[in-house]
């Protein structure tokens, strides 16, 4: 059956290079000062609506993401794996938002899209590590949910069969569409880009980012090049939802630790030496 899917997907920074400069005195991320990269799990989750794309003739696959500007650049990524469309949901007045109003502006954005049968999230983003975004999307959208998703095993008469990875195991279970999943980084990792889907897509850019171009005859020609651009307008939102304002996260302090090496202890190959460290290591917890 052909599927319309919206894949969540976030432009995140690379906590690979965290410095002091991380973080703005009021607790939030400073997003300028690090690496921006496609959030590693929602990459899993891509992989997997491409596979139902595979499976599904018809099948659509829309990536929406909430961002700054340059978060464009996460639906391009998109668009070279396979992806059909995209939107980038950016506001001054979305800046700051937790999850609640992330995931706020988020439901108003695929409500706006509409009729989506599948929405595919990463469990979790690296930048916060809270996975309560997608959840929280499917209840502020009143559908069912299944999280921790590792494979989608198939779907046939709006009825999708998904394998979960749990801490002991994994187990199957069946679900009604519409539904919203969440994909674990144990899933397959995403394909990487595809050449003639690079070159189709190059240029595909936002209305801001047309803005400064001279001639624009070229998204005329080519539909498929606009990329979507809403604002909390756009999507209807209520602005005491959104940003600072619809945060009731605050963070009061941030500290930076710095881990320094106080001893250190010289081992030979010797098995003795070793056996001797491992049973050291059991009796402070440092393991075991």
């Amino acid at each position: 059956m052909a599927l319309k899917i919206v894949v969540l997907a976030k432009q995140v920074p690379d906590t690979r290079n965290v410095g002091k400069d991380a973080m703005k005195e009021d607790g939030t991320v400073n997003r300028a000062a690090l690496p921006a990269i496609f959030n590693p799990e929602d990459l899993n989750a891509l992989e997997q609506a491409l596979q139902l794309k595979e499976k599904n003739p018809g099948t659509t696959i829309t990536l929406l993401t909430m961002g700054p500007p340059r978060a464009a650049d996460i639906i391009r990524e998109g668009l070279y794996r396979g992806a059909d469309g995209g939107v980038l949901l950016t506001d001054r007045a979305f800046a700051g938002a937790d999850t609640l109003a992330t995931s706020y502006a988020l439901s108003c954005a695929v409500k706006k899209i509409g009729d989506a049968d599948i929405i595919i999230s990463g469990r979790q983003a690296i930048d916060g590590d809270t996975a309560q975004v997608g959840p929280q999307v499917a209840e502020k959208l009143g559908i069912s949910q299944v999280t921790y998703a590792e494979k989608i095993v198939s779907v046939e008469n709006n009825e999708i069969v998904i394998v979960r990875r749990l801490e002991h195991g994994t187990e199957t279970v069946k679900a009604k569409l519409p539904l919203l999943v969440t994909v674990n980084g144990s899933a397959d990792e995403c394909r990487p880009r595809n050449t003639k889907m690079v070159q189709r897509n190059k240029y595909a850019k936002t209305p801001s980012e047309k803005a400064s171009l001279a001639d624009t005859s070229l998204y005329e020609q080519r539909p498929y090049l606009n990329l979507g651009e809403w604002s909390a307008a756009d999507v209807d939102a209520d602005l005491t939802q959104t940003g600072l304002a619809g945060s009731p996260t605050k963070v009061k302090q941030v500290e930076n630790v710095v881990f320094q090496a106080k001893e250190s202890k010289r081992l030979s190959t010797a098995d003795e030496e070793i056996d001797e460290l491992m049973k050291e290591l059991i009796a402070n917890h440092t393991i075991g």
